[in-house]
């Protein structure tokens, strides 16, 4: 039987990617490993087995932070010979590398942002410049670079002159029955009300600041929120300081099985993705993808990836996200719409059935 080791510097279980190619690739009769981290979650405890999460501590030092990842995963790739290793991440690149060449194993890197141009990173100058540099050195050391979009691809083989690099969209499973939750009933959330979803990490940049925005000027709606991050009290007082807390829920984290039906219980998902680094106008996030799977019509940045799938399938609406107007138009046109409304949401039902994960694997199958 052949092995392979997946290595991310994230929660597989929260992490759509992951979770999906430890799914696909145990499908085909190989033995997976996963080995992840979890330092969000206080009362975390560290979980042991195919898929082994290990609890680290930022809060406490950013070096100790690194130190123990580093050792943990070192620790574990000694441990494990496999026939493929997966990087899922610029962090676990240098160790997966190393250590899967010296085993003998093919090393593929999963480049799902252009790391080196992260908005995150954008004021971290030093920090920034280093993992281009990481980047740039080890991305020529493995067998294949995998990225999450056809852009991302062309840049990629341009930048650092390669050519073994190949598109794996974040696309869903397939599901072929959805259960959506009553979200309304769970949240106490007026019939009259339409629910607008966002899921994902928390963070700036990522347009919630645009979508409050609108939600001051724009009735008739109620946002929930899936997922956290760093910035999330930041925009938990947000809401309350420009008047809509009552309309703005922050329903935490769910795990994969459970977030589709979640999703599925609102009326319109949102990917208002702002444009403060090359890696976000590049951006075909699997929460479009995800929505799409749930039935939900989008409303998403007008980025060439998002909006040339949102144009193709006729699923949704594209707005610049630096025009809060256009989001409101879009908003009220929804609102006043249902006809369009469920013209769109018919044509995720078609979408699904080509934007799905199984499809997309097979452009990694061949090279196992």
């Amino acid at each position: 039987m052949k092995k392979a080791v997946i290595c991310f510097l994230g929660n597989p279980y929260y992490d759509t990617r992951t979770y999906n190619l430890h799914k696909s690739l145990t499908a085909r009769g190989i033995a997976v490993k996963v080995i992840g981290f979890e330092w969000k979650d206080k009362d975390f405890v560290t979980v042991k087995g195919d898929i082994s999460v290990y609890k680290l501590n930022k809060s406490f030092s950013s070096l100790l932070y690194y130190l123990k990842f580093v050792s943990i995963l070192k620790l574990r790739l000694f441990g494990e010979k496999a026939d493929y290793y997966f990087a899922e991440d610029v962090q676990t690149l240098p160790f997966v590398t190393f250590l899967g060449k010296i085993k003998g194993g093919k090393v593929f890197y999963d480049s799902r942002e252009l790391y080196g141009f992260i908005a995150g990173l954008r004021d971290k100058k030093l920090l920034q410049n280093t993992i281009r540099l990481i980047e740039k050195f080890f991305i020529k050391k493995v067998d294949y670079v995998i990225t999450t979009g056809d852009m991302d691809t062309e840049f990629i083989k341009k930048t650092y002159q390669l050519k073994k690099v190949f598109t794996l969209r974040n696309l869903p499973l397939h599901k072929e029955e959805v259960k959506p939750i009553d979200l309304r009933k769970k949240f106490n959330i007026p019939d009259e009300l339409k629910i607008l979803v966002y899921q994902g990490v928390i963070l700036h940049g990522r347009g919630l600041k645009i979508v409050f925005e609108a939600l001051t000027k724009v009735k008739g709606y109620f946002l929930i929120i899936l997922g956290d991050g760093e910035d999330t009290d930041y925009y938990k007082k947000l809401s309350e300081s420009i008047g809509i807390e009552k309309n703005v829920l922050f329903a935490g984290k769910y795990n994969q099985e459970e977030l589709i039906n979640m999703t599925a219980g609102a009326d319109i998902g949102l990917a208002v993705i702002e444009n403060i680094s090359l890696s976000y106008y590049y951006a075909l996030p699997n929460k479009l993808f995800e929505y799409i799977m749930a039935g939900k019509p989008v409303i998403a940045s007008n980025f060439p990836q998002m909006k040339d799938v949102i144009e193709k399938h006729k699923v949704g609406i594209t707005i610049d996200p630096e025009n809060t107007t256009e989001l409101i138009e879009a908003l009220e046109r929804l609102n006043s719409e249902p006809n369009l409304l469920e013209s769109y949401k018919e044509n995720c039902k078609l979408a699904s059935k080509h934007l799905n994960w199984e499809i997309e694997f097979e452009n990694l199958a061949k090279f196992l």
